[in-house]
């Protein structure tokens, strides 16, 4: 299996439990815009290395699920702004451009130090 992504949360802002009852959350680099940031769990800005696609695996904290959608801006934005929104709905479709779909599970809560991994 290869590693295409890995990052690890470096902050949250006050308010990233608010689209939680959407089943989703939001990642973005350290240049995340204010009226995002507060929103956001916040990673370093880190190379993408490979195509994102349906079909592998999101790690969190060593918990996999399979990715089910990837959006057209969704690549492009994690390589050039670590900005990724992750909803768990199962969707085959990306209802979001900057999203990728994963399994419906229950939403992980992250904290410092949270491990984000993408594998084919």
């Amino acid at each position: 299996m290869g590693r295409i992504y890995e990052n690890k949360v470096t902050d949250l802002g006050n308010q990233v439990e608010a689209f939680m009852d959407e089943g989703m959350f939001i990642l973005f680099g350290e240049n995340a815009p204010d009226t995002l940031k507060e929103f956001c769990y916040t990673m370093s800005v880190n190379p993408v290395n490979g195509t994102l696609s349906s079909g592998q695996k999101l790690i969190i904290d060593d918990v996999s699920y399979e990715i089910t959608a990837v959006g057209s801006l969704a690549q492009k934005n994690l390589e050039a702004l670590g900005h990724l929104t992750i909803v768990f709905n199962e969707a085959t479709e990306a209802g979001l451009p900057g999203s990728i779909c994963v399994e419906a599970k229950p939403v992980p809560t992250l904290v410092v130090g949270s491990e984000i991994i993408i594998e084919e």
